[in-house]
C-alpha cells in the first residue's frame, strides 16, 4: 500500500515540476527540458528527477544541468505552495539516457536487417 503512495507522489511531483519549468522558471537554459520520471525514496525525503532535453549537444546538456541545479530552490518553493506535503523532498536532477539508448538499439536493429 505504501508503494502506491510513493508512485502517486512521484507522478504528482513530475506533473508539477514540468508545469513549474514551463511557467515559473525564466532561465533560458531549462526552456527545452522535459521531466520524464521521478523516483522517490521510501520515506519521501528525496526524489531523483529524470529529465531529457531536445538538443543532443553536450554543451546544451551541461547548461541544462546547471540551470536545473540553480532553479532547484524555486522549484521546491513552488512545490511547497502547490502540494500538501509535510516536507518537500530534496530534488536531484539526473539526465534520462533511456531515449538515446532506445534510439541506439533501434538503429542497430535496422542495420542488422540491412545486412
Amino acid at each position: 500500500m505504501a508503494n502506491h503512495r510513493i508512485d502517486r507522489v512521484g507522478m504528482e511531483i513530475k506533473r508539477e515540476v514540468n508545469e513549474i519549468l514551463q511557467k515559473k522558471v525564466r532561465d533560458p537554459r531549462v526552456q527545452d527540458v522535459t521531466i520524464t520520471d521521478v523516483q522517490m525514496l521510501g520515506d519521501l525525503s528525496a526524489a531523483k528527477v529524470y529529465y531529457t532535453i531536445h538538443s543532443t549537444l553536450a554543451s546544451d546538456n551541461q547548461k541544462a544541468q546547471i540551470g536545473l541545479e540553480k532553479a532547484t530552490g524555486t522549484i521546491k518553493r513552488e512545490l511547497g505552495k502547490n502540494l500538501t506535503m509535510y516536507k518537500i523532498p530534496d530534488l536531484t536532477f539526473v539526465k534520462d539516457e533511456s531515449i538515446e539508448y532506445g534510439n541506439k538499439i533501434d538503429q542497430m536493429l535496422r542495420n542488422l536487417n540491412k545486412d
